[in-house]
């Protein structure tokens, strides 16, 4: 039987670690995850306006084939510097890809848009990203919280709090899957018309308070079919993992097949407003068990089911900020376990 890891977090795949760092002033943050090693990594962009650094390195084509971090952050194009800040942190550290007598730490990164959330955004010159991604690498561990952490600081999840979350799994055949996600979209996470979070079905263990499934599915007449969005203002950013050893082109197809974990949470998904972007990483303490197109796509399979359950736990973990309410506060009363 399928059981979470012992965190319920990204962190129960081995070799991984994450930081986070917020501005409660700035209603931002950052979040990086990082590795005890260099990582196999992979990137799928599935949203229309994306923001991205060092994501082509990730190509199965290209000749790097290991990362030394994944930088996640607010603040749209402004974030970008976070991923500097980790690559001055790895330096320091000695760590990265050795080019001649140097070091070069290989930092991929994503940031979302949080510029309009009511946040003091008068920096001036100097961005705070940087600083907070240097900050958080000097306290990286394997427990973090969820919700209103990192970059889901200041995030959104269409008219409620948006957030930070994560699960894992132990499948059957031994290996870790795990997911952590920044849910910041326009689309909408509870099915219309109920309290349940469109990843109710997904829940293991009560991790999103005890779901209630919706008591009639909605028709198609109950859902709403409209836009109303600012371009590249929506953006929900992941990061999935597995213990087992992949390549390039493998965690390639793990990433790909996450992205129907976050359309199972999240409706609507991909469009042009939004830069929704998948990491995928192996840490490679296991063995990719024959035949290994199978494990693949079971490792794809669960990657997927992890990211909608994490996107479940951003939701019921976050907490009201400025004008947007938490989703406890407005369908609390129909949890069963309202204080995770």
């Amino acid at each position: 039987m399928l059981k979470p890891g012992p965190r319920n977090l990204l962190t129960d795949v081995a070799g991984l670690q994450v930081a986070n760092a917020e501005d409660a002033r700035v209603r931002t943050g950052v979040t990086i995850v990082l590795p005890d090693s260099p990582v196999v990594a992979a990137v799928d962009i599935r949203g229309g306006a994306p923001g991205t650094i060092e994501t082509a390195l990730l190509d199965p084509n290209c000749l790097v084939h290991e990362v030394h971090a994944i930088a996640l952050a607010g603040g749209s194009a402004f974030g970008l510097a976070a991923a500097s800040g980790v690559v001055s942190w790895l330096h320091l550290q000695g760590r990265g890809l050795a080019v001649g007598a140097s070091r070069v730490p290989l930092v991929p990164g994503a940031i979302l848009f949080d510029l309009a959330n009511g946040g003091d955004k008068a920096w001036g010159d100097e961005p705070p990203y940087r600083a907070l991604a240097q900050g958080a690498c000097s306290n990286v561990g394997s427990e973090f919280r969820l919700g209103n952490i990192g970059a889901g600081f200041g995030a959104h999840a269409g008219r409620l709090k948006g957030g930070l979350g994560s699960a894992s799994i132990v499948a059957d055949e031994g290996f870790t899957v795990g997911a952590l996600v920044i849910v910041n979209c326009n689309g909408q996470v509870v099915v219309p018309g109920s309290s349940a979070l469109w990843a109710w079905p997904f829940e293991l263990d009560d991790e999103m308070g005890g779901q209630p499934p919706p008591l009639t599915a909605p028709g198609a007449a109950a859902l709403d079919h409209r836009f109303h969005a600012v371009i590249g203002a929506a953006t929900t950013l992941a990061v999935v993992a597995t213990d087992v050893r992949l390549d390039k082109a493998q965690a390639g197809r793990v990433a790909i097949m996450a992205h129907d974990g976050l359309a199972r949470a999240i409706r609507p998904l991909h469009s042009l407003y939004d830069g929704d972007t998948v990491f995928a990483l192996s840490t490679a303490r296991r063995a990719l068990a024959e035949p290994w197109h199978s494990t693949v796509s079971r490792i794809g399979l669960l990657a997927a089911d992890c990211l909608a359950r994490a996107v479940g736990r951003a939701i019921v973990s976050a907490e009201s900020l400025g004008n947007l309410p938490s989703y406890r506060s407005v369908h609390g009363k129909m949890l069963r376990r309202p204080n995770l």
